[in-house]
């Protein structure tokens, strides 16, 4: 795992007591609903801010649907690419044991994992508002982090393609781990698309924000735990001053 960076001299958090609600709304109200049981969370300012990668900076099925395709054809395993884009986000071995027997898929998830930056990084695009709310974070003095299912590397040429500044890229990372790295870096708020980010932001006592940009509904979202729930990024920038106080 990567180490965090060293914070500059002039990066002092201060602790701002957010009340987060309990209540569910619909996924169109881009901040949560009166009070019921709030939970608690402390918030620094100048804050760290997480970010899940796929579907909710990326729209990466393109590419992985391409580098699926490119599997099939070089193992002769017939892969329904189209579905396994519908499912994005737990790793990469559990897709591939739809597919292989399940001693073969470690050899095939390397193989993947090789193939990858030849068919999936050019095709990817960026989700709409995903450098808007990366900027956002780095507005306020705070540091974006990237914490991903995604295998590290292949996760830095795509932020690296889309030009998107990001301050540390965590891999190979899925649900609850991923709140191990959250707490690492002191991330008060967790950004993402699937039940699994929900969860991990959980485990970290982080914000969770989620966006219904991938496999997800807003109301599986809710269910999972998420604080607040947006349309898509481009909502972000205007929760995060009401995260910070």
């Amino acid at each position: 795992m990567r180490r965090p960076r060293p914070l500059p001299n002039s990066f002092r958090p201060i602790s701002v007591v957010v009340e987060v609600p309990a209540a569910r709304v619909p996924c169109a109200t881009p901040v949560s609903p009166p009070i019921d049981h709030p939970r608690r969370c402390v918030v620094t300012r100048p804050p760290t801010v997480g970010f899940d990668l796929d579907m909710t900076l990326i729209d990466s099925r393109p590419g992985i649907r391409a580098c699926y395709r490119a599997l099939s054809a070089r193992t002769g395993t017939p892969i329904d690419s189209d579905l396994v884009v519908t499912r994005l986000g737990p790793p990469l071995e559990y897709e591939l044991a739809n597919w292989f027997p399940a001693a073969e898929v470690p050899a095939m998830a390397a193989l993947y994992r090789e193939m990858y930056p030849d068919f999936a990084i050019t095709g990817t695009v960026e989700m709409r508002g995903a450098r808007a709310a990366t900027a956002a974070v780095h507005a306020v003095g705070g540091r974006v982090i990237v914490v991903t299912g995604k295998y590290e590397p292949n996760a830095e040429l795509h932020l690296t393609h889309l030009d998107i500044a990001v301050d540390a890229v965590i891999g190979d990372l899925w649900a609850e781990q991923k709140g191990a790295a959250l707490r690492e870096y002191e991330a008060a708020v967790y950004v993402g698309d699937h039940v699994g980010d929900m969860r991990g932001a959980r485990t970290a006592g982080a914000h969770a924000v989620g966006v219904p940009t991938g496999p997800c509904d807003a109301e599986q979202l809710w269910a999972a735990g998420a604080d607040t729930v947006l349309r898509d990024l481009t909502e972000f920038p205007d929760l995060l001053p009401t995260l910070l106080g």
